[in-house]
């Protein structure tokens, strides 16, 4: 790993390109606090930031697979493009969610089911559905049961998922797909719907 470090940025995309997954780990660290401060200041919530700095990497490594990448020299630049274009995706994604009002309907919105509480029976659906939910995920391989519970049960982004198993991002990111393609086999072999 150290010979890695004293390699350029341009170096490391060549390698992460032909198939060095430790790479893109190190050009992640290199960057992430100016990555990081840059969409924090913008955002000003420390978990939105989190998020947009995941989606960000998914999005760069997916780009530098696809060969989208062609700007020598200036792969922060193109990094930080990409952060600044999610940014404002989120923000046009905010100002689109409109804002109801009871006063604009002839009925009142608020007095909906889905806003009571859960009766008894809808309670045992929902307890079953998690049971059978916990019952899948104990059927997949260790590492992919590994990510599903520090992803979903105790809520790490993928990046700490990666530090806290010693893998790449990518290889974590890799093991969620796998491990969500084979719950939906199972639930089609069993002929199981989750929802209620």
């Amino acid at each position: 790993m150290t010979e890695l470090t004293i390699l350029s940025d341009e170096e490391l995309v060549k390698k992460f390109i032909s198939g060095d997954s430790k790479c893109i780990d190190l050009l992640i660290e290199r960057h992430y606090q100016r990555i990081y401060s840059f969409i924090f200041l913008m955002v000003r919530q420390r978990d939105l930031a989190e998020d947009i700095f995941q989606d960000v990497f998914v999005k760069v490594i997916h780009s530098l697979k696809a060969g989208k990448y062609a700007e020598n020299g200036r792969f922060t630049s193109w990094v930080m493009r990409i952060a600044h274009n999610l940014i404002i995706d989120h923000f046009r994604k905010q100002k689109n969610q409109q804002m109801v009002s009871n006063d604009q309907h002839s009925y009142d919105l608020l007095n909906n089911s889905r806003y009571s509480d859960r009766t008894i029976e809808d309670q045992m659906v929902h307890d079953q559905l998690l049971s059978e939910v916990a019952s899948l995920v104990e059927l997949l391989p260790d590492s992919q049961k590994e990510v599903i519970r520090l992803r979903h049960y105790f809520g790490l982004s993928f990046k700490e998922i990666a530090e806290e198993t010693n893998v790449s991002i990518n290889t974590a990111l890799g093991r969620m797909r796998y491990a969500l393609i084979n719950m939906r086999k199972m639930m089609e072999e069993k002929n199981m719907s989750l929802t209620i």
